[in-house]
């Protein structure tokens, strides 16, 4: 059975949110049809593909360490800034107004 992290982790990459750590498993799995159908499956709605991707990457940490330390150092990374949700509400907007919603911006915005 796969520690509780790998779980969380396993949660994390069903819902494709944290992107970095998508592309981290993604690679990995990449020579393996059956890691990256069981990646593809996973569904935050389907406790079963959730454990199956936990028991995955269990099996992938337990073959290669550097990749089990590589893999949580990246999920801690993407716990640490809270995801990358950005939540605003827009009550009421003037006809002709601009309204965007976005993330981290390295760079210039213009509207």
């Amino acid at each position: 059975m796969p520690e509780p992290i790998l779980t969380a982790v396993a949660t994390a990459l069903a819902t494709k949110a944290a992107t970095g750590l998508y592309e981290l498993v993604k690679r990995r799995f990449s020579k393996d049809e059956k890691a990256v159908a069981t990646l593809e499956a996973a569904n935050p709605g389907n406790p079963a593909s959730i454990q199956a991707l936990a028991e995955r990457l269990d099996t992938e940490g337990r073959q290669d360490p550097a990749f089990a330390t590589e893999l949580r150092s990246t999920f801690e990374v993407h716990q640490s800034a809270g995801g990358t949700a950005v939540h605003n509400h827009v009550g009421q907007v003037a006809e002709g107004a601009k309204v965007v919603q976005m993330g981290d911006v390295h760079g210039n915005v213009n509207l």
